[in-house]
């Protein structure tokens, strides 16, 4: 994996995602530093309490960025700007969301899952293109969620540095 670049995604990760949360609209319940009880849950494979969740660290949740999200998109695999890009929407709605709207993107089967075709189908299309498109398709599933009225605002306004961000990450 490219540690240096992971390491600069993460932190800019950190900066969306804040500390300890427990919004009673949020369906994902109580979430520290991005990480929700349930994928904390699934990832020590045991139950968490709800003060555990709020003495989460940074480095508690980073092993939990690179195996659940990073690997899973294959971040270290997708051009430098374009794996930010998944790797957020991913982070804020799921690996599987992000890689199926990757995938539709770029006329790869819509698994969930990004494999060598996805990949393969990628390196056919020029990523910034992918970055932009990547944009609006987030943006129009966020404002088809019926807590967009809720956080529509920070979700809007996440999408619009994500891109920004991702572009300069193309070098």
């Amino acid at each position: 994996m490219n540690t240096k670049k992971f390491d600069e995604c993460f932190e800019m990760l950190m900066v969306h995602e804040g500390g300890f949360v427990n919004h009673p609209e949020d369906p994902a319940g109580a979430t520290n530093w991005g990480v929700t009880k349930g994928t904390m849950q699934q990832y020590l494979g045991r139950h968490v309490s709800m003060g555990e969740m709020k003495a989460l660290t940074h480095e508690d949740v980073k092993p939990i960025y690179k195996s659940m999200y990073a690997d899973k998109v294959c971040f270290d695999k997708l051009p430098d700007g374009l794996n930010w890009a998944v790797i957020d929407w991913a982070v804020n709605s799921g690996t599987g969301r992000a890689a199926k709207a990757l995938q539709k993107l770029v006329g790869a089967k819509q698994d969930g899952a990004i494999g060598p075709k996805t990949l393969q189908a990628v390196m056919n299309h020029d990523p910034a293109e992918l970055i932009d498109k990547l944009h609006d398709s987030r943006q129009k599933f966020y404002e088809g969620l019926s807590h967009f009225k809720t956080f529509g605002k920070g979700w809007t306004r996440r999408n619009q540095e994500t891109r920004e961000q991702s572009h300069k990450m193309m070098g």
